[in-house]
């Protein structure tokens, strides 16, 4: 049941992938490395104290195979799931082969369910005891203020950094990017929506929320309200920073990861049906989304954002490990590789 659950909220994440934003963040300090162990290959598990949320976060830094130099970092986002699930990056796709030649340290948190990554307005003690935390989001702060200077200093890396999420953290790039202009170097978002203050998007992101048994309204306000319009990426796209970005997303019509044979699939029917009902109705919504902002940031003058929009694909893990590659040439140009 639990599996299932989660994959609803997977996929209304992603129809609902709004933009989790942040305002204007407090002032963050005392974050530092808790704990820190060796996992497979290149991988390392590490815990990392937020002052802002009063926990600590457990993340997983795929280093470069030369540490003897400094490198950038590229902060990947999970989906609905926060990676608290199966659904994570680091279990997912071939993220170890393919940054195997690559000389950049990946981090992923692996928290955050249904949190959309943004700072919320009140704590959420529903969704905390689902979650068995607190029930306190503070993401924007975490991620963009008490979490990079950890890093940095852990791993001695150059200070470059990019940003890239999937599903519900497929607009919560966006947000983040807007709240922090000066962080990034780059962004990707797959298979997000930028519409939060659109009634379609406010249903979705409320239902996503309900799955962990939280309140919506603690996020953001009033549904409606100027929290809402403020995380709207759609209504500020004139907001985001003049850097390299990358969007994409499917149509939800079947496509080459949809077969019995595709190694995402494992000849699973279950697996398949609900990949292409469930995922496809999904990515359907997010290419209604990215459509319209593909768009708004032309009628602004953006001819600098790649938009990669196919003529299929549902809302599954094969084409987000596809996009990863692809919109690798923006993210590791503007890391400086």
């Amino acid at each position: 049941m639990r599996a299932f659950r989660l994959t609803l909220l997977v996929a209304a994440a992603l129809l609902s992938t709004l933009s989790p934003a942040v305002t204007a963040p407090a002032q963050a300090t005392g974050a530092q490395l808790i704990s820190q162990a060796p996992g497979a290959g290149r991988l390392i598990q590490i815990s990392v104290y937020s002052p802002a949320m009063d926990r600590e976060i457990p993340l997983q830094v795929l280093r470069p195979r030369d540490t003897s130099a400094p490198a950038p970092t590229l902060y990947l986002l999970n989906g609905a799931g926060g990676g608290e699930d199966a659904a994570s990056w680091v279990a997912q796709t071939d993220l170890d082969d393919f940054f195997a030649d690559k000389h950049v340290n990946i981090v992923v948190p692996m928290e955050g369910a249904f949190s959309y990554y943004t700072d919320w307005q009140q704590d959420d003690p529903g969704l905390g005891k689902f979650l068995g935390n607190n029930g306190r989001n503070k993401w924007a702060t975490f991620l963009t203020r008490e979490l990079p200077p950890v890093i940095d200093r852990a791993f001695g890396t150059d200070g470059v950094n990019a940003l890239a999420g999937i599903s519900m953290a497929g607009t919560s790039v966006l947000d983040l990017a807007i709240q922090a202009p000066e962080l990034y170097s780059g962004v990707a978002a797959y298979s997000g929506c930028a519409m939060t203050s659109d009634p379609l998007g406010q249903t979705f992101i409320s239902f996503v929320i309900s799955l962990g048994t939280g309140r919506a309204q603690n996020m953001w306000g009033p549904l409606d309200g100027p929290g809402w319009r403020e995380h709207d990426v759609l209504l500020h796209a004139d907001r985001l920073p003049n850097i390299p970005m990358y969007i994409s997303s499917g149509t939800g019509l079947p496509g080459q990861h949809d077969t019995l044979g595709d190694p995402t699939v494992r000849q699973n029917a279950k697996t398949l049906a609900n990949q292409m009902l469930l995922g496809g109705g999904i990515e359907a919504a997010t290419h209604y989304c990215t459509t319209r902002l593909e768009e708004r940031t032309r009628a602004l003058g953006r001819t600098d954002i790649t938009y990669n929009l196919d003529e299929s694909g549902t809302h599954s893990w094969g084409y987000w490990q596809d996009e990863l590659h692809r919109s690798w040439p923006v993210l590791g140009g503007a890391l400086g590789l």
